[in-house]
């Protein structure tokens, strides 16, 4: 039995896809953290030591007097021979004295603060501003450009982790979710065969043992002993059916002889015209239950063949017609759509002859009893519509089961077994079947999905 094709949207409700998403997503969590807590400690300790390395050649400049400070500012940018280093000298009067930067605005003192990059400056850079004797006022920069380069690839390197993780824990659900889903496809397939009657099926087991293969060796136990049960029941009502009838019509026999002889009081011959009927509703009943469980145990569809719902709608009504006509009553057919679908004919044409069978004697005289052949929801089916007392919704489910025969049925002769062949019927095709009040009477309508 093939395994229908997989849907994304069937992967990530599985419990599967979203533990493996669930991990993936701490593990990335987890990724994310331990780079921010190593970003936030290295560019911490990198910038603590510029701030270090600015405060020491600070204190070397500050110590020196007023007037020995712009050669003093002047010695210590000519012993910077790898250029990194930025420092100027503002007098009292806020004019630059000397140094190599400069600053256009105001800085806040003995507080390093990171200025970003100008045209002919390298940077950025880390600028310390202190207070020397005099009122002068000392700038020392710092370039800053490797731990900005080292921020910014410590940012791409979150993205593209944070992504590849994310990425990498949906895939890992997608495969972990994919073994795990066709096997649950497979047993849901089995699951709808036996529930369509095939008791014989059995869940498939992978051999690994784990929680689907004890689930389907449970399910295959209480499949079996169901099957069991079902067919012992079936048998001995299957049994006492078949061995009565004979019996039964052997004393239907003769008491329709003791009727017709010349020699049998009138009173005699009035109760065994009673018996014999009694006697006919019980051969009738006995004939639809073997009916019954013939189609429920036929699993055949060799008899399925292209069936015209109208042309089949019409052969019905055009059978029971003189039947309604009988009661004051007409039958009309309305083909809304076109609709041809794989059947057993003969078994559909018995389906539909029950239904109007029903609708006839349940409504009244002069009523109208519509048989429609039409869509609903993209299926196409047919509707018998009658103007009876109808079923209770509360009913509608059990009298499909046998003998059982709605409140509404009253004197109206029946054994409480014609739904049930049209139930057997419609389960045998896969058709639903549906009963539904028409307001007055009952819509009967077997749906053939596509």
């Amino acid at each position: 039995m093939p395994s229908e094709p997989l849907r994304l949207r069937d992967i990530r409700h599985t419990s599967t896809f979203r533990l493996a998403s669930l991990l993936g997503l701490v593990f990335a969590l987890g990724i994310v953290i331990l780079l921010a807590v190593i970003y936030t400690m290295t560019v911490s300790e990198l910038t603590a030591r510029s701030d270090l390395i600015l405060r020491e050649v600070g204190a070397r400049l500050v110590s020196a007097p007023a007037a020995r400070l712009p050669e003093r500012v002047r010695a210590e940018i000519a012993s910077n021979v790898q250029g990194l280093d930025f420092i100027a000298l503002i007098g009292p009067d806020g004019q630059r004295l000397t140094g190599n930067i400069r600053v256009p605005a105001r800085v806040r003192l003995d507080k390093p603060v990171d200025l970003p990059a100008r045209p002919g400056v390298r940077g950025p850079i880390r600028l310390l501003a202190l207070r020397a004797a005099g009122g002068h006022i000392i700038l020392i920069g710092r370039d800053i450009s490797q731990i900005a380069y080292l921020r910014s690839r410590f940012l791409q390197i979150f993205l593209w982790s944070g992504l590849a993780a994310a990425i990498g824990g949906l895939l890992a659900g997608v495969a972990l979710s994919l073994r795990p889903l066709r096997r649950v496809r497979d047993l849901q397939q089995v699951s709808r065969a036996i529930a369509a009657g095939a008791l014989d099926a059995r869940m498939p087991i992978a051999g690994r043992g784990d929680e689907l293969d004890q689930f389907a060796g449970t399910v295959n136990v209480m499949v079996e002993e169901v099957g069991r049960v079902i067919a012992q029941v079936k048998g001995v009502t299957d049994a006492i059916a078949h061995d009565l009838r004979t019996p039964l019509a052997h004393v239907r026999t003769s008491l329709l002889r003791t009727r017709g002889r010349p020699d049998t009081p009138p009173a005699f011959a009035a109760l065994a015209a009673e018996a014999v009927d009694d006697l006919d509703a019980v051969l009738d009943r006995f004939a639809a239950l073997l009916r019954i469980s013939e189609l429920e145990a036929s699993a055949r569809r060799s008899g399925f063949r292209p069936t015209d719902l109208a042309r089949l709608a019409e052969r019905a009504a055009e059978l029971y017609e003189p039947l309604a006509e009988e009661r004051g009553q007409t039958i009309i057919v309305q083909a809304q759509t076109a609709a041809t679908i794989e059947a057993d004919e003969p078994l559909l044409f018995e389906a539909l002859s029950n239904v109007l069978d029903n609708a006839i004697k349940f409504s009244g005289v002069g009523d109208r009893i519509d048989v429609i052949v039409g869509e609903r929801d993209g299926d196409p089916g047919i509707e018998v519509r009658d103007h009876g007392p109808g079923i209770a919704a509360e009913e509608r489910d059990a009298v499909l089961r046998r003998f059982h025969r709605g409140a509404n049925a009253g004197a109206t002769p029946g054994s409480g077994l014609g739904l049930s062949v049209v139930a057997a019927i419609a389960h045998l095709h896969r058709f639903g079947l549906e009963l539904e009040n028409a307001g007055p009477g009952l819509r009967v309508r077997i749906r053939c999905p596509r």
